[in-house]
Protein backbone atom coordinates (compact mmCIF):
# COMPACT_ATOMS: atom_id res chain seq x y z
CA UNK A 1 0.00 0.00 0.00
CA UNK A 2 1.73 3.68 -0.67
CA UNK A 3 0.91 6.32 1.59
CA UNK A 4 1.86 10.05 0.97
CA UNK A 5 2.36 12.31 3.73
CA UNK A 6 -0.14 14.07 4.53
CA UNK A 7 0.51 17.36 7.15
CA UNK A 8 -2.41 18.20 8.00
CA UNK A 9 -2.76 14.05 9.83
CA UNK A 10 -2.71 14.63 13.77
CA UNK A 11 0.36 12.86 14.97
CA UNK A 12 -0.86 10.44 17.55
CA UNK A 13 1.84 9.49 21.10
CA UNK A 14 0.52 6.14 20.80
CA UNK A 15 0.62 5.42 16.92
CA UNK A 16 0.20 1.73 16.36
CA UNK A 17 3.03 -0.34 15.98
CA UNK A 18 2.70 -1.41 11.51
CA UNK A 19 1.16 -4.65 11.73
CA UNK A 20 -0.61 -7.42 8.85
CA UNK A 21 -4.18 -7.00 10.73
CA UNK A 22 -4.80 -10.88 10.45
CA UNK A 23 -4.14 -10.69 7.03
CA UNK A 24 -1.55 -13.94 5.89
CA UNK A 25 2.00 -13.31 5.01
CA UNK A 26 2.71 -14.19 1.37
CA UNK A 27 3.87 -17.23 0.83
CA UNK A 28 7.79 -17.47 1.51
CA UNK A 29 9.65 -18.78 -2.38
CA UNK A 30 12.71 -16.14 -2.34
CA UNK A 31 15.16 -16.82 0.16
CA UNK A 32 17.10 -13.97 0.55
CA UNK A 33 20.87 -13.55 2.74
CA UNK A 34 21.60 -10.18 4.21
CA UNK A 35 19.23 -7.86 5.30
CA UNK A 36 20.23 -4.25 5.14
CA UNK A 37 18.67 -1.27 4.11
CA UNK A 38 19.56 -1.72 0.66
CA UNK A 39 17.71 -4.94 -0.07
CA UNK A 40 14.62 -3.41 1.38
CA UNK A 41 14.63 -0.40 -0.65
CA UNK A 42 15.65 -2.66 -4.03
CA UNK A 43 15.01 -6.26 -4.12
CA UNK A 44 11.89 -6.08 -1.32
CA UNK A 45 10.20 -3.15 -2.74
CA UNK A 46 10.72 -4.83 -6.47
CA UNK A 47 9.33 -7.45 -5.32
CA UNK A 48 6.15 -5.78 -3.70
CA UNK A 49 5.57 -3.93 -6.77
CA UNK A 50 5.64 -7.23 -9.04
CA UNK A 51 2.42 -8.26 -10.70
CA UNK A 52 2.62 -11.21 -8.54
CA UNK A 53 4.08 -9.95 -5.96
CA UNK A 54 1.52 -11.52 -3.07
CA UNK A 55 2.68 -14.90 -4.70
CA UNK A 56 6.44 -14.37 -3.89
CA UNK A 57 7.38 -13.59 -0.05
CA UNK A 58 10.70 -13.05 0.90
CA UNK A 59 12.23 -14.85 3.62
CA UNK A 60 15.46 -12.80 4.56
CA UNK A 61 18.17 -13.67 6.60
CA UNK A 62 20.47 -11.46 8.60
CA UNK A 63 24.68 -11.31 8.50
CA UNK A 64 25.36 -11.20 12.16
CA UNK A 65 23.13 -8.90 14.42
CA UNK A 66 19.36 -10.64 15.19
CA UNK A 67 18.50 -7.11 15.87
CA UNK A 68 16.72 -5.80 13.00
CA UNK A 69 15.24 -9.47 12.10
CA UNK A 70 13.44 -8.83 15.73
CA UNK A 71 12.05 -5.49 15.25
CA UNK A 72 10.87 -6.68 11.34
CA UNK A 73 9.29 -9.95 13.32
CA UNK A 74 7.64 -7.80 15.68
CA UNK A 75 5.93 -6.05 12.73
CA UNK A 76 4.75 -8.82 10.37
CA UNK A 77 8.13 -8.25 8.26
CA UNK A 78 6.23 -5.06 7.48
CA UNK A 79 8.39 -1.57 6.93
CA UNK A 80 8.10 1.78 6.06
CA UNK A 81 10.22 2.96 2.53
CA UNK A 82 10.90 6.31 2.78
CA UNK A 83 11.35 8.02 -0.45
CA UNK A 84 12.91 11.28 -0.01
CA UNK A 85 13.82 13.90 -2.40
CA UNK A 86 14.37 18.24 -2.54
CA UNK A 87 10.30 18.60 -2.00
CA UNK A 88 9.18 16.14 0.52
CA UNK A 89 9.02 12.58 1.11
CA UNK A 90 6.18 9.66 -0.37
CA UNK A 91 6.37 7.05 2.46
CA UNK A 92 5.16 3.33 1.03
CA UNK A 93 4.91 -0.08 3.07
CA UNK A 94 6.58 -2.70 1.75
CA UNK A 95 4.87 -5.82 2.81
CA UNK A 96 7.03 -8.68 0.55
CA UNK A 97 9.19 -9.69 3.73
CA UNK A 98 7.22 -13.21 4.80
CA UNK A 99 9.70 -13.90 7.80
CA UNK A 100 13.23 -11.80 9.07
CA UNK A 101 15.54 -14.59 10.74
CA UNK A 102 18.95 -14.39 12.10
CA UNK A 103 21.76 -15.42 10.19
CA UNK A 104 22.54 -17.88 12.60
CA UNK A 105 18.82 -19.75 12.33
CA UNK A 106 20.57 -22.16 9.17
CA UNK A 107 18.22 -25.03 10.30
CA UNK A 108 15.30 -22.24 9.07
CA UNK A 109 17.84 -21.62 5.88
CA UNK A 110 18.01 -25.32 5.09
CA UNK A 111 14.36 -26.15 5.85
CA UNK A 112 13.68 -23.60 3.23
CA UNK A 113 16.25 -23.97 0.72
CA UNK A 114 14.49 -27.71 0.76
CA UNK A 115 11.39 -26.73 -0.28
CA UNK A 116 10.50 -26.55 -3.99
CA UNK A 117 8.12 -23.82 -4.27
CA UNK A 118 11.58 -21.78 -3.11
CA UNK A 119 12.66 -20.63 -6.33
CA UNK A 120 14.96 -17.99 -6.16
CA UNK A 121 18.25 -17.26 -3.50
CA UNK A 122 19.31 -13.45 -3.36
CA UNK A 123 22.11 -11.64 -1.68
CA UNK A 124 23.63 -8.71 -1.38
CA UNK A 125 27.15 -8.66 -0.01
CA UNK A 126 30.28 -5.93 -0.01
CA UNK A 127 32.57 -6.31 -2.35
CA UNK A 128 34.67 -7.59 0.01
CA UNK A 129 31.96 -9.69 1.78
CA UNK A 130 32.18 -13.01 -0.55
CA UNK A 131 35.80 -13.39 1.27
CA UNK A 132 36.94 -14.58 -2.88
CA UNK A 133 40.19 -12.87 -4.78
CA UNK A 134 39.58 -10.57 -7.84
CA UNK A 135 38.97 -13.14 -9.44
CA UNK A 136 36.32 -15.25 -7.55
CA UNK A 137 38.41 -17.84 -6.48
CA UNK A 138 38.63 -18.74 -2.69
CA UNK A 139 41.53 -17.11 -0.98
CA UNK A 140 43.25 -20.37 0.64
CA UNK A 141 44.71 -17.68 3.60
CA UNK A 142 41.11 -16.80 4.68
CA UNK A 143 40.29 -17.96 7.64
CA UNK A 144 36.76 -18.26 8.02
CA UNK A 145 36.39 -19.43 4.59
CA UNK A 146 39.00 -22.27 5.82
CA UNK A 147 36.90 -22.78 8.96
CA UNK A 148 33.64 -22.56 6.68
CA UNK A 149 35.15 -25.96 4.41
CA UNK A 150 35.57 -27.77 7.81
CA UNK A 151 32.39 -27.21 9.07
CA UNK A 152 30.61 -27.49 5.37
CA UNK A 153 32.38 -31.32 5.56
CA UNK A 154 31.66 -32.22 9.14
CA UNK A 155 28.55 -34.93 10.31
CA UNK A 156 27.51 -31.69 13.25
CA UNK A 157 23.92 -31.52 13.43
CA UNK A 158 23.36 -28.81 12.64
CA UNK A 159 26.28 -27.17 10.60
CA UNK A 160 26.87 -24.00 11.06
CA UNK A 161 28.29 -21.94 8.44
CA UNK A 162 29.49 -18.04 9.20
CA UNK A 163 30.19 -16.67 5.82
CA UNK A 164 27.77 -15.56 3.23
CA UNK A 165 29.03 -18.53 0.66
CA UNK A 166 29.30 -21.10 3.62
CA UNK A 167 25.74 -20.47 4.12
CA UNK A 168 24.61 -20.49 0.41
CA UNK A 169 26.51 -23.62 0.21
CA UNK A 170 24.41 -24.78 3.32
CA UNK A 171 21.28 -23.90 1.44
CA UNK A 172 21.85 -25.54 -1.99
CA UNK A 173 22.94 -28.86 -0.40
CA UNK A 174 20.37 -28.90 2.01
CA UNK A 175 18.08 -28.68 -2.06
CA UNK A 176 20.06 -31.58 -3.10
CA UNK A 177 19.60 -33.51 -0.61
CA UNK A 178 15.87 -33.01 -0.75
CA UNK A 179 15.71 -33.07 -4.62
CA UNK A 180 13.97 -29.72 -4.82
CA UNK A 181 14.88 -29.39 -7.82
CA UNK A 182 16.46 -26.40 -9.60
CA UNK A 183 17.03 -22.79 -8.37
CA UNK A 184 18.48 -19.34 -9.28
CA UNK A 185 20.61 -17.39 -7.21
CA UNK A 186 20.69 -13.76 -7.88
CA UNK A 187 23.73 -11.58 -6.95
CA UNK A 188 23.27 -8.00 -5.72
CA UNK A 189 26.35 -6.06 -5.35
CA UNK A 190 28.60 -3.76 -7.13
CA UNK A 191 31.21 -6.63 -8.44
CA UNK A 192 31.20 -7.09 -12.50
CA UNK A 193 30.07 -10.08 -13.59
CA UNK A 194 28.50 -10.73 -9.93
CA UNK A 195 26.94 -13.84 -10.99
CA UNK A 196 29.98 -15.27 -12.43
CA UNK A 197 32.10 -14.11 -9.59
CA UNK A 198 30.23 -15.77 -7.13
CA UNK A 199 29.53 -19.07 -9.24
CA UNK A 200 33.11 -19.61 -9.58
CA UNK A 201 33.89 -18.90 -5.86
CA UNK A 202 30.99 -21.49 -5.02
CA UNK A 203 31.85 -24.49 -7.30
CA UNK A 204 35.50 -23.95 -5.88
CA UNK A 205 34.15 -24.35 -2.30
CA UNK A 206 31.94 -26.98 -3.10
CA UNK A 207 34.59 -29.16 -4.78
CA UNK A 208 36.77 -28.82 -1.34
CA UNK A 209 33.16 -29.60 0.72
CA UNK A 210 31.36 -32.58 -1.40
CA UNK A 211 32.30 -32.66 -5.33
CA UNK A 212 28.93 -34.18 -5.75
CA UNK A 213 27.73 -30.90 -4.43
CA UNK A 214 29.70 -28.98 -6.94
CA UNK A 215 28.46 -31.61 -9.75
CA UNK A 216 24.62 -31.06 -9.03
CA UNK A 217 25.11 -26.81 -8.83
CA UNK A 218 26.72 -26.94 -12.56
CA UNK A 219 23.47 -28.73 -13.39
CA UNK A 220 20.50 -27.24 -11.46
CA UNK A 221 21.87 -23.80 -10.22
CA UNK A 222 21.65 -21.00 -12.29
CA UNK A 223 23.87 -17.97 -11.21
CA UNK A 224 22.44 -14.19 -12.29
CA UNK A 225 24.44 -11.20 -12.70
CA UNK A 226 22.69 -8.19 -11.93
CA UNK A 227 23.07 -4.35 -11.60
CA UNK A 228 21.45 -2.67 -8.67
CA UNK A 229 21.07 1.19 -8.69
CA UNK A 230 19.38 2.88 -6.24
CA UNK A 231 21.33 5.31 -3.46
CA UNK A 232 20.03 4.44 0.15
CA UNK A 233 22.29 5.70 2.89
CA UNK A 234 21.40 4.34 6.52
CA UNK A 235 19.69 7.75 8.12
CA UNK A 236 17.14 8.22 10.33
CA UNK A 237 13.31 8.77 10.09
CA UNK A 238 11.54 11.20 12.29
CA UNK A 239 9.23 8.97 14.40
CA UNK A 240 6.53 11.99 14.14
CA UNK A 241 6.64 11.71 10.10
CA UNK A 242 5.48 8.23 10.84
CA UNK A 243 2.85 9.17 13.59
CA UNK A 244 1.68 11.83 11.10
CA UNK A 245 0.68 9.32 8.54
CA UNK A 246 -0.93 7.22 11.53
CA UNK A 247 1.67 4.39 12.85
CA UNK A 248 4.95 3.75 13.84
CA UNK A 249 7.76 1.54 12.44
CA UNK A 250 10.82 0.61 14.55
CA UNK A 251 13.02 -0.21 10.86
CA UNK A 252 11.98 2.37 8.20
CA UNK A 253 14.33 3.00 5.07
CA UNK A 254 15.57 6.18 3.50
CA UNK A 255 16.55 6.30 -0.24
CA UNK A 256 15.81 8.04 -3.40
CA UNK A 257 12.78 7.61 -5.47
CA UNK A 258 15.05 6.24 -8.37
CA UNK A 259 15.92 2.74 -8.25
CA UNK A 260 16.91 0.13 -11.22
CA UNK A 261 17.51 -3.24 -11.53
CA UNK A 262 19.01 -5.18 -14.54
CA UNK A 263 19.44 -8.83 -14.73
CA UNK A 264 20.98 -11.64 -16.54
CA UNK A 265 20.75 -15.03 -16.47
CA UNK A 266 17.81 -17.70 -16.16
CA UNK A 267 14.99 -18.57 -13.72
CA UNK A 268 14.76 -22.59 -13.48
CA UNK A 269 12.44 -22.65 -10.90
CA UNK A 270 10.51 -19.60 -12.04
CA UNK A 271 10.49 -15.21 -10.77
CA UNK A 272 8.32 -12.71 -9.74
CA UNK A 273 7.17 -10.37 -12.65
CA UNK A 274 9.78 -8.15 -11.46
CA UNK A 275 9.37 -5.82 -14.74
CA UNK A 276 6.04 -4.12 -13.40
CA UNK A 277 8.19 -2.89 -10.76
CA UNK A 278 10.99 -1.70 -14.07
CA UNK A 279 13.41 -4.21 -13.64
CA UNK A 280 14.74 -5.42 -17.04
CA UNK A 281 16.27 -8.75 -18.33
CA UNK A 282 18.62 -8.66 -20.91
CA UNK A 283 21.04 -11.08 -22.64
CA UNK A 284 23.97 -9.27 -21.95
CA UNK A 285 24.73 -7.03 -18.67
CA UNK A 286 27.93 -6.12 -19.15
CA UNK A 287 27.59 -2.76 -20.32
CA UNK A 288 24.83 -2.10 -17.67
CA UNK A 289 27.14 -2.73 -14.73
CA UNK A 290 29.60 -0.34 -16.57
CA UNK A 291 27.50 2.40 -16.93
CA UNK A 292 26.52 1.75 -13.04
CA UNK A 293 29.86 1.10 -11.67
CA UNK A 294 31.93 3.39 -13.60
CA UNK A 295 29.86 6.55 -13.77
CA UNK A 296 27.71 6.57 -10.69
CA UNK A 297 29.78 4.41 -8.07
CA UNK A 298 32.84 5.68 -9.35
CA UNK A 299 31.87 9.06 -8.97
CA UNK A 300 30.46 8.60 -5.44
CA UNK A 301 34.29 7.20 -4.75
CA UNK A 302 35.89 10.29 -6.34
CA UNK A 303 33.55 12.48 -4.53
CA UNK A 304 34.69 10.51 -1.31
CA UNK A 305 38.19 10.61 -1.45
CA UNK A 306 38.54 13.86 -2.88
CA UNK A 307 35.81 15.46 -0.63
CA UNK A 308 37.01 13.86 2.94
CA UNK A 309 40.76 15.72 2.44
CA UNK A 310 38.48 19.16 2.26
CA UNK A 311 36.16 18.22 4.89
CA UNK A 312 33.27 17.43 3.60
CA UNK A 313 31.10 14.95 4.71
CA UNK A 314 28.24 14.45 2.52
CA UNK A 315 27.66 13.68 -1.49
CA UNK A 316 25.18 16.70 -2.33
CA UNK A 317 28.30 19.01 -0.50
CA UNK A 318 30.89 17.69 -2.43
CA UNK A 319 28.82 17.68 -5.86
CA UNK A 320 28.52 21.71 -4.82
CA UNK A 321 32.17 21.68 -4.27
CA UNK A 322 33.61 23.27 -7.72
CA UNK A 323 36.85 21.09 -7.33
CA UNK A 324 34.84 17.73 -6.60
CA UNK A 325 32.73 18.21 -9.67
CA UNK A 326 35.16 19.47 -12.26
CA UNK A 327 36.92 15.91 -11.17
CA UNK A 328 33.76 13.98 -11.62
CA UNK A 329 32.88 15.54 -14.51
CA UNK A 330 36.35 15.14 -16.43
CA UNK A 331 36.45 11.06 -15.15
CA UNK A 332 32.76 10.86 -16.81
CA UNK A 333 33.98 12.16 -19.83
CA UNK A 334 36.96 9.63 -19.90
CA UNK A 335 34.82 6.70 -18.65
CA UNK A 336 32.16 7.04 -21.22
CA UNK A 337 34.63 6.63 -23.96
CA UNK A 338 35.53 2.93 -23.07
CA UNK A 339 31.68 2.26 -22.39
CA UNK A 340 30.35 -0.34 -25.26
CA UNK A 341 28.70 1.65 -28.05
CA UNK A 342 25.08 2.49 -27.91
CA UNK A 343 24.80 2.58 -24.00
CA UNK A 344 23.16 5.65 -23.15
CA UNK A 345 25.18 8.03 -20.89
CA UNK A 346 24.44 11.95 -21.09
CA UNK A 347 20.74 11.40 -19.35
CA UNK A 348 22.08 9.21 -17.24
CA UNK A 349 24.66 11.94 -16.03
CA UNK A 350 22.47 14.10 -16.36
CA UNK A 351 20.27 12.71 -13.50
CA UNK A 352 23.34 11.61 -11.69
CA UNK A 353 23.68 15.07 -11.33
CA UNK A 354 20.36 15.55 -10.00
CA UNK A 355 20.52 12.72 -7.49
CA UNK A 356 24.06 13.58 -6.05
CA UNK A 357 22.39 17.05 -5.24
CA UNK A 358 19.50 15.78 -3.07
CA UNK A 359 20.84 17.39 -0.05
CA UNK A 360 18.08 15.34 1.68
CA UNK A 361 19.46 11.96 1.59
CA UNK A 362 22.29 12.73 3.46
CA UNK A 363 24.79 10.29 1.76
CA UNK A 364 28.09 10.06 3.77
CA UNK A 365 31.01 10.25 2.01
CA UNK A 366 32.50 7.92 5.20
CA UNK A 367 30.56 5.32 4.02
CA UNK A 368 31.21 5.14 0.90
CA UNK A 369 35.00 5.22 1.46
CA UNK A 370 34.25 1.96 3.26
CA UNK A 371 36.37 -1.43 1.33
CA UNK A 372 38.17 1.12 -0.80
CA UNK A 373 40.99 -0.39 -2.22
CA UNK A 374 38.67 -2.91 -3.84
CA UNK A 375 36.27 -0.10 -5.15
CA UNK A 376 38.86 1.47 -6.78
CA UNK A 377 40.12 -1.26 -8.44
CA UNK A 378 36.42 -1.66 -10.28
CA UNK A 379 35.66 1.44 -10.41
CA UNK A 380 38.75 3.55 -11.50
CA UNK A 381 41.81 0.91 -12.45
CA UNK A 382 39.18 -0.68 -14.69
CA UNK A 383 38.37 2.00 -16.48
CA UNK A 384 42.26 3.01 -17.19
CA UNK A 385 42.96 -0.28 -18.01
CA UNK A 386 40.52 0.13 -20.97
CA UNK A 387 41.93 3.60 -21.64
CA UNK A 388 45.64 1.98 -21.83
CA UNK A 389 44.42 -0.54 -24.00
CA UNK A 390 42.60 1.70 -26.52
CA UNK A 391 46.22 3.50 -27.19
CA UNK A 392 44.95 6.56 -25.15
CA UNK A 393 46.75 7.94 -21.94
CA UNK A 394 43.97 7.67 -18.68
CA UNK A 395 44.58 11.38 -17.33
CA UNK A 396 41.60 11.14 -15.51
CA UNK A 397 41.41 7.70 -13.83
CA UNK A 398 45.51 8.38 -13.12
CA UNK A 399 43.72 11.83 -11.47
CA UNK A 400 41.05 9.43 -9.34
CA UNK A 401 43.76 6.74 -8.41
CA UNK A 402 45.63 9.91 -6.95
CA UNK A 403 42.70 11.27 -5.20
CA UNK A 404 42.34 7.81 -3.47
CA UNK A 405 46.33 7.83 -2.71
CA UNK A 406 46.35 11.34 -1.21
CA UNK A 407 43.28 10.11 1.09
CA UNK A 408 45.09 7.05 1.85
CA UNK A 409 48.19 9.15 3.02
CA UNK A 410 46.68 11.61 4.29
CA UNK A 411 45.38 9.46 6.89
CA UNK A 412 48.83 7.63 8.08
CA UNK A 413 48.03 4.95 5.68
CA UNK A 414 45.20 3.71 7.84
CA UNK A 415 42.27 5.36 7.51
CA UNK A 416 39.52 4.77 9.51
CA UNK A 417 37.09 3.84 6.89
CA UNK A 418 36.71 -0.45 6.89
CA UNK A 419 38.72 -2.24 4.49
CA UNK A 420 39.45 -5.96 4.41
CA UNK A 421 42.72 -5.08 2.70
CA UNK A 422 43.58 -2.28 5.17
CA UNK A 423 46.66 -4.51 6.20
CA UNK A 424 48.13 -4.18 2.21
CA UNK A 425 47.33 -0.62 1.69
CA UNK A 426 49.19 0.28 5.14
CA UNK A 427 52.08 -1.91 4.00
CA UNK A 428 52.11 -0.15 0.74
CA UNK A 429 51.92 3.06 2.23
CA UNK A 430 54.47 2.61 4.23
CA UNK A 431 57.25 1.78 0.73
CA UNK A 432 59.69 3.52 -0.72
CA UNK A 433 57.52 4.25 -3.51
CA UNK A 434 53.42 4.50 -2.14
CA UNK A 435 52.12 5.23 -5.48
CA UNK A 436 53.56 2.38 -7.20
CA UNK A 437 53.04 0.01 -4.34
CA UNK A 438 48.96 1.23 -4.11
CA UNK A 439 48.67 1.28 -7.71
CA UNK A 440 49.78 -2.37 -7.97
CA UNK A 441 47.32 -3.38 -4.93
CA UNK A 442 44.64 -2.14 -7.40
CA UNK A 443 46.12 -3.13 -10.78
CA UNK A 444 49.25 -5.07 -11.82
CA UNK A 445 49.04 -3.84 -15.58
CA UNK A 446 48.91 -0.09 -14.32
CA UNK A 447 51.79 -0.72 -11.84
CA UNK A 448 54.02 -2.23 -14.68
CA UNK A 449 53.40 1.23 -16.94
CA UNK A 450 55.81 3.82 -16.25
CA UNK A 451 53.96 6.21 -17.99
CA UNK A 452 51.00 5.80 -16.18
CA UNK A 453 52.38 5.81 -12.71
CA UNK A 454 54.03 9.15 -13.63
CA UNK A 455 50.40 10.09 -14.32
CA UNK A 456 48.99 9.31 -10.99
CA UNK A 457 52.69 11.04 -9.22
CA UNK A 458 52.12 13.81 -11.40
CA UNK A 459 48.68 13.99 -10.17
CA UNK A 460 49.59 14.16 -6.61
CA UNK A 461 48.59 16.09 -3.98
CA UNK A 462 52.43 16.01 -2.45
CA UNK A 463 54.44 12.94 -3.30
CA UNK A 464 57.33 12.23 -1.26
CA UNK A 465 60.93 12.93 -2.45
CA UNK A 466 61.75 9.18 -2.79
CA UNK A 467 58.29 8.85 -5.11
CA UNK A 468 59.95 11.77 -6.82
CA UNK A 469 62.82 10.40 -7.36
CA UNK A 470 61.52 7.04 -8.78
CA UNK A 471 58.99 9.03 -11.63
CA UNK A 472 60.85 8.96 -15.24
CA UNK A 473 63.42 11.87 -16.13
CA UNK A 474 61.61 14.50 -18.15
CA UNK A 475 62.11 14.38 -21.94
Amino acid sequence: MNVATDTARRATAAAPRLARGGAPRPPVRIIHLGIGHFFRAHQAWYTAHAADGADWGIAAFTGRSTALADALEDQDGLFTLVERDADGDRLEVVSSIAEARPGSDVVRLAELAADPRVAVITLTVTESGYRLRPDGTPDPDDAPLAADVVELRSDAVPRSPQTAVGRLLLALDARRLAGAGPIAVVSCDNIPGNGTFLRAGALAIAEQVDPALAEWMRDAVSFVSTSVDRITPHVAVDPAELEAAGWSDAAPVVTEPFADWVLEGGFPAGRPQWEAGGARFVDDIEPWEHRKLWLLNGAHSLLAFAGLVRGIETVAEATADPACRIAVEAFWAEAVDVLPAGVEHVRYRERLLERFENPRIEHRLAQIAAEATVKVQFRFAAVAERTLAAGRMPEESARAIAAWIDWVLAHGGRPEAPDARGEEVARAAASADPTAALVALVSAPLAASPAFLDLVRAARTEPSDSETAHAAPLA
